[in-house]
């Protein structure tokens, strides 16, 4: 990584920053209802509304930063987010909420798909897996540390968690304005200008090959099936398995340490010694076995130590895919991660939905129908696995 190691750590930083500013409002939306007499579905459509945003902008979002620069992006995302967390802190109505909810997916496409292309850009492909790595588990490390946190603020006012996640995230604006730099000091001149000039003749049809197609489909899936997962698994747990908020509380943190351990410590190991696609085709198999395990389950010990499988493979999946999509153009970066975060949008839209309404008629037909998918997946691989983008690790 060379110079570019100490912009590669405050990228991680800002990442983890932005990424505990979003988790710190999740405990607080049913305060957000209950104080403004909700229903559930105006709450769903809220949640809905940031995914949409961030489906619709990452695209263009990523294809702005591969023809005007990553950084400018990713702090103007970054001061959108603020603006966004203060209009929610603020808002007393519906349609206020519901614009904050807006600004807020636009802004997640502005940082998280630009961050992911201005690591690969700074990295060599021997340390990328390396660097994503590092990226998700800032990104899980926000997401895990986030809620409880945001808890112990909500005991203030349950709106304190948004004025906190507006200010960490112009502390990160500030802070990657300032030190972040673009340098692409692993890169060599002459293939850096390359580069510049494929990307700016690059469109989303020219990714569109049919193993990128293949690719992008597995991120969909993947996003679709941890969403189809966890959206109702206290639910199910405590429905099926009569699980209290304690056990499930105990199952989420752990998980959490597992993911942290498995994306900063070995995923670059992992990758190293199996390569990318024998890792996504085992993460796919692992995740449908034991998802169909927790139907079939009989006890407490079983349920967990598939939950903790689950999580464990879908945490190595998706940096997994996000890695080899890199590997797989040297231009076009920004639009690839852009490609990438809009898929993993739909997947976090649909995937609730279906789990939701599939649960209505059948308490295991969500988790029957998110094995398959998966399942379906782990053989969608060994057609990949035959490209020379698959071998090229």
């Amino acid at each position: 990584m060379g110079k570019n190691k100490k912009s590669i750590y405050i990228l991680v930083f800002s990442n983890f920053l932005i990424c505990l500013g979003i988790g710190l409002v999740i405990p607080v939306t049913p305060f957000i209802k209950n104080e403004y007499h909700f229903t559930t579905s105006q709450m769903g459509v809220m949640t809905s509304l940031f995914a949409f945003a961030q489906f619709v902008a990452s695209p263009i979002v990523g294809k702005m930063s591969d023809k005007i620069g990553r950084k400018p992006v990713i702090v103007f995302g970054l001061f959108t987010y603020m603006i966004s967390e203060f209009i929610f802190a603020v808002a007393t109505t519906l349609p206020i909420f519901n614009l904050s909810r807006i600004i807020g997916g636009l802004s997640a496409a502005m940082v998280i798909p630009t961050s992911m292309a201005l690591g690969s850009d700074l990295t060599t492909l021997k340390d990328r897996a390396k660097v994503i790595g590092w990226l998700s588990a800032a990104f899980s490390g926000g997401l895990i540390l986030g809620p409880g946190l945001g808890g112990i603020l909500a005991g203030i006012s349950y709106k304190t968690p948004f004025w906190v996640a507006g200010v960490l995230s112009i502390t990160s604006a500030i802070f990657t304005q300032i030190f972040l730099k673009e340098n692409k000091d692993t890169i060599e001149l002459e293939e850096h200008e390359a580069e510049k000039k494929a990307a700016e003749k690059g469109t989303i049809r020219s990714i569109l090959t049919l193993p990128m197609v293949m690719l992008f489909g597995m991120i969909l899936v993947s996003s679709f099936g941890l969403q189809g997962f966890e959206s109702i698994y206290s639910i199910y747990v405590n429905q099926v398995f009569n699980f209290g908020l304690s056990t499930i509380a105990l199952v989420l943190t752990l998980n959490g340490i597992i993911s942290l351990i498995l994306q900063v410590a070995a995923f670059n190991w992992i990758i190293s010694k199996i390569g990318e696609m024998r890792l996504i085709s085992i993460a796919f198999l692992l995740s449908a076995v034991c998802v169909f395990w927790i139907t079939q389950a009989h006890s407490h010990v079983e349920v967990i130590v598939a939950t903790l499988v689950i999580f464990s493979s879908f945490d190595l999946l998706r940096p997994a895919i996000t890695t080899l999509l890199t590997k797989s153009s040297r231009s076009n970066q920004g639009l690839i991660n852009g490609m990438n975060m809009s898929l993993t949008s739909v997947g976090n839209v649909i995937g609730p939905l279906m789990s939701g309404a599939l649960m209505d008629w059948n308490t295991h037909y969500p988790y029957l129908v998110v094995t398959v998918i998966l399942a379906l997946s782990y053989l969608l691989t060994f057609i990949v696995r035959k490209h020379p983008i698959a071998q090229a690790e």
